[in-house]
């Protein structure tokens, strides 16, 4: 690993370990998240939930190599007492809201598990390609006992690829932090060559998972550890690790007045005037930063 300045949150880290055909990022989350969870009063259950979600986000969303790509990951149910959970990631900007019943959610308690909150759902990814290159989705089933494992679950069946996960949070009064570890093992071969197999048994993945697997929860949240550390920590016997420092991490809600007035303009005549209300202004509620645009229609 190379000297440089270490990362502590609020930025992605990406790494390599080519003797292991092995990749993956680390990220630590504190005042973006804060700010996300900020735009509503989310109980602790759901705070929790939340943030697990934009530390996957991120993650995933790190792996996108065009900037301009963005990474979608919404989870629905049917009947269950969250209704929907939606993340976007898009070159470091993040955002996220959660839609939940918030008097079921009382009635399961402190630390409900993840069947609790959704009951029968799936999860979707959905990658939207920079340049024109089109977007691809994958649905899993929420299964299993953290959205983590459902990740991991969607890329073992979506894109054949050995992935590893670790999600960690933490909130309290001064605040949430969370973190995270993704690794994948590549696929035999080389990029831009055909694709040979992708075996989640491979002996080098094994070895991988076995040190990653080892990453403790205080040291995903642990804000005097650096993400660099961490790494050096699980993988320092091998051969070579290159770190790769990411984009910096921040609230990102792209919406504004002016982006609504487009949309609403597309609307016939007759549909915008059923959205006016007594004083001939449309009122659109952003769910993702709470805030409340008046476009004059």
């Amino acid at each position: 690993m190379t000297d440089q300045t270490e990362t502590f949150s609020d930025k992605l880290l990406g790494f390599t370990i080519p003797a292991r055909n092995a990749r993956g990022k680390a990220v630590r989350l504190d005042r973006a998240i804060d700010e996300i969870l900020a735009a509503h009063d989310y109980p602790p259950a759901i705070t929790h939930l939340l943030a697990e979600a934009l530390v996957l986000a991120t993650l995933i969303g790190g792996l996108l190599k065009d900037e301009s790509g963005q990474l979608t990951m919404q989870a629905q149910t049917e009947g269950g007492v969250v209704r929907l959970l939606v993340c976007d990631y898009r070159n470091g900007q993040l955002r996220g809201y959660v839609d939940f019943d918030r008097e079921r959610l009382t009635e399961l308690g402190a630390n409900p598990p993840l069947s609790a909150l959704f009951g029968k759902g799936y999860l979707a990814i959905t990658f939207d390609m920079a340049g024109g290159e089109g977007r691809y989705q994958g649905i899993v089933p929420l299964e299993g006992e953290t959205l983590a494992e459902a990740c991991e679950a969607y890329f073992g069946q979506s894109e054949q690829i050995p992935t590893l996960i670790r999600v960690a949070a933490r909130a309290g009064e001064d605040g949430c932090t969370a973190g995270g570890l993704l690794v994948q093992h590549l696929p035999d071969g080389e990029e831009g060559r055909e694709r040979l197999h992708a075996r989640m048994d491979h002996p080098e993945w094994e070895h991988v998972v076995a040190l990653a697997g080892s990453t403790r929860h205080e040291e995903l949240i642990d804000p005097a550890l650096s993400l660099e550390a961490l790494v050096w920590r699980l993988f320092h016997e091998e051969e070579e690790v290159r770190v790769q420092p990411g984009a910096p991490i921040a609230r990102g809600c792209r919406c504004s007045a002016e982006h609504y007035e487009q949309i609403i303009a597309r609307f016939p005549e007759e549909d915008r005037a059923d959205m006016r209300d007594e004083n001939g202004m449309i009122l659109i509620d952003c769910a993702f930063c709470s805030k409340v645009f008046e476009i004059e229609a």
